[in-house]
């Protein structure tokens, strides 16, 4: 994911913060601390603890101390949760991209084309029943690990500490359960639902609903002010077309070939070519992107988006090896096109060269795709 620093790797999966990641401690220590004696009060009712000593909890920073660390405990419950949707689908032979942290929760990229509802549900179940184990254990240890501590202020932080996590990982586990795809609840009725009817029309189904608690979501934090639950119910909402549009975009393309759609009729340049004379041949032939092909092997692609990336003033004096990709993104002609289409949105390009055997056969675009897709709906 953009914006992502790989931090380590756990079961050989690859573990990303989001730089978004970086705001939620410091704002969730600031909310938990500023709140914290009504917040404590909460728990030690919840948890039926009477004439609790909150002497160390409300003492000078702690209160933000004890949110900072709360935050971090809750995030790290996040990791064990997607770990789990991680361990059951390795279980299952599906390959796991990485797990990303979010200010919201995390995420775990896995490929895996049309997802099998048969693998899909325990997946999804995995995530919060995992909450609901922490959130137990966190439990077990404010009703029977804090009556044996001596130090009655410190039995206050353990009892707020683990009853606090207990509550959050419950809450988790409900709210994760809700029909709202593409959080896990909306992806169990999705896996029911392909069990009965095909995978696109139950995607369909549960992305529909998904939006309507997006809506709900949203509706409901405006008129309470939450804007927690506004960004949810805006990320709900995007995920469920997302995550529609990718099942719909691979079902549509799943027996096409690249091959079969890409452009044969090339126009090539050369790494040396001046970049003024590229602009002048992108208005000629309407093309906003051309591969770069030296002594007959593709050896990077030039765009629009490079050109702009270079100041007016420094074009005249540039060529094509001065600004081109290099990192050039290929598929053979035998690739599937929604194997194209993933590598395009995967890696945000709109073109994609056809090349076999370091030949140039041709190249497949992001329209091309869309061309396909619209008529093999039709």
């Amino acid at each position: 994911m953009v914006g992502s620093i790989k931090i380590g790797r756990i079961f050989g999966i690859p573990v990303l913060l989001h730089w978004s990641f970086l705001l939620a401690i410091p704002l969730f220590a600031w909310i938990i601390g500023t709140d914290i004696a009504i917040s404590s009060g909460f728990v030690f009712d919840i948890f039926g603890i009477s004439n609790p000593d909150t002497t160390l909890i409300v003492q000078g920073w702690n209160p933000y101390i004890l949110g900072a660390v709360v935050a971090l405990a809750l995030f790290l419950c996040v990791l064990i949760h997607e770990l789990a949707h991680c361990v059951v689908a390795l279980r299952r032979g599906i390959k796991i991209n990485s797990i990303t942290l979010l200010i919201l929760g995390g995420v775990s990229s896995i490929e895996n084309e049309l997802p099998d509802p048969r693998d899909e549900l325990p997946m999804a179940l995995a995530g919060p029943l995992t909450s609901f184990a922490l959130g137990i254990l966190s439990w077990i240890v404010v009703i029977a690990g804090a009556p044996l501590i001596g130090d009655r202020p410190l039995a206050g932080v353990v009892i707020f500490l683990f009853g606090y996590l207990a509550l959050l990982n419950l809450i988790l586990f409900v709210f994760n359960l809700l029909p709202a795809f593409p959080m896990d609840g909306g992806r169990v009725l999705r896996a029911w639902l392909a069990q009965r009817i095909p995978l696109a029309r139950a995607t369909k189904i549960a992305a529909d609903i998904g939006k309507i608690f997006a809506f709900l979501f949203v509706i409901f934090g405006f008129f309470t002010l939450n804007f927690v639950l506004i960004i949810i119910g805006i990320f709900i909402y995007l995920g469920a077309d997302q995550e529609f549009f990718a099942v719909r975009s691979t079902v549509l393309l799943k027996d096409v070939a690249v091959k079969d759609v890409m452009s044969t009729n090339l126009v090539t340049i050369g790494p040396d070519m001046p970049v003024p004379e590229v602009i002048r041949l992108m208005y000629s032939t309407k093309h906003l992107g051309f591969p770069v092909v030296e002594m007959g092997v593709p050896v990077g692609m030039v765009t629009l988006e490079d050109v702009h990336k270079t100041s007016e003033i420094d074009r005249d004096a540039k060529r094509v090896r001065d600004i081109m990709a290099r990192n050039l993104i290929t598929l053979p002609p035998t690739a599937m096109l929604s194997d194209a289409f993933r590598l395009m949105s995967k890696y945000n390009v709109g073109r994609i060269p056809i090349v076999s055997e370091n030949t140039l056969l041709g190249i497949v675009t992001r329209t091309d795709i869309l061309k396909v897709m619209e008529l093999r709906e039709a």
